[in-house]
């Protein structure tokens, strides 16, 4: 299954289906777009006109149906054909127009007849009054809209999971280069230990026993060893990004797990910086923390 994004973007428009009466107003027509950005959990914003108040627990259904997290706004506007434009009227509104005012004078003889301007004004108000009904054609919107800004967000997560096995194996290659630095480090703090063995003898003048003194110097260079090793923290930062990895090529909803394994990438890099005795594994562990903090920036906008 694909990495999703929580970040994207999708519109599209439809006009209204055909009246009983066939006129030469242009079609009210319907648009919806939606966009979405990361967020903890999924928290919808709907803004709909009157015309479409009543299908928002159906819209709110279908986005938690497809969308697991994310700050998503669906906006839905209704466009209506230019106020300024002169309506057309049809022969059959004409006719109902006349037949009412026939019925008008016929109870008051004295009311004046319409004029042309009253009767555009008729026509226009009459048309105005759009019956239409959205329901099924803003379903199908939000459907289509919906279908496009999964596959935007598809789009994106693709990116960032290529992104993101950049850096998984950046890290790797780092790991392997800190993982032979320390018998090195074990080695030189050994012999400097045993060379000031030799420099306290000399000192000493005999009056300390050899065997005793070399034996506490091999101690020390033993716990100073135990001290700066990293194999355990190599190893289990090397675990993590196995973990990453199959998460990545896993798919689907990976963004809490992979926040919490960034987390942990974390912790081990800071446990190798605080461990380290020498300049290049100092080195190596800021370059681990640059790279683990822009892995941490991308995974928060994953689902």
């Amino acid at each position: 299954m694909p990495v999703y994004s929580m970040t994207g973007y999708a519109s599209a428009q439809r006009a209204s289906t055909a009246g009983p009466e066939p006129s030469s107003t242009p079609p009210a027509r319907l648009g919806l777009e939606i966009r979405s950005v990361n967020s903890s959990f999924l928290d919808l914003a709907l803004l709909l006109p009157d015309e479409l108040r009543a299908l928002e627990p159906s819209l709110r259904s279908l986005l938690t149906a497809q969308l697991k997290r994310g700050k998503v706004e669906l906006r839905a506007a209704i466009e209506h054909h230019e106020a300024g434009a002169l309506p057309s009227p049809t022969p059959r509104l004409l006719q109902r127009i006349n037949t009412l005012q026939d019925n008008v004078q016929a109870w008051l003889p004295q009311a004046a007849g319409l004029s042309v301007a009253d009767v555009l004004r008729l026509c226009a108000g009459s048309q105005s009054h759009d019956s239409q009904d959205w329901s099924t054609i803003a379903l199908e919107l939000a459907q289509q809209v919906l279908h496009e800004l999964r596959a935007a967000r598809a789009r994106e997560g693709e990116r960032l999971s290529a992104m993101l096995l950049e850096r998984v194996a950046q890290l790797r290659s780092l790991a392997e280069q800190a993982s032979p630095l320390v018998p090195q480090v074990v080695a030189q703090q050994r012999q400097r230990f045993l060379e000031r063995w030799r420099e306290a003898m000399e000192l000493a003048d005999g009056h300390l026993p050899p065997e005793a003194s070399q034996e506490r110097a091999l101690a020390e260079a033993t716990a100073f060893a135990i001290r700066i090793d990293v194999a355990e923290e190599v190893t289990r930062l090397q675990s993590h990004l196995d973990e990453i990895e199959r998460l990545l090529h896993k798919g689907d909803e990976v963004g809490k797990r992979l926040d919490f394994l960034i987390q942990e990438l974390h912790r081990e890099a800071n446990t190798m910086g605080s461990k380290s005795a020498a300049l290049e594994l100092t080195r190596i562990s800021v370059d681990m923390k640059v790279l683990i903090e822009q892995m941490r920036e991308q995974v928060q906008n994953l689902e």
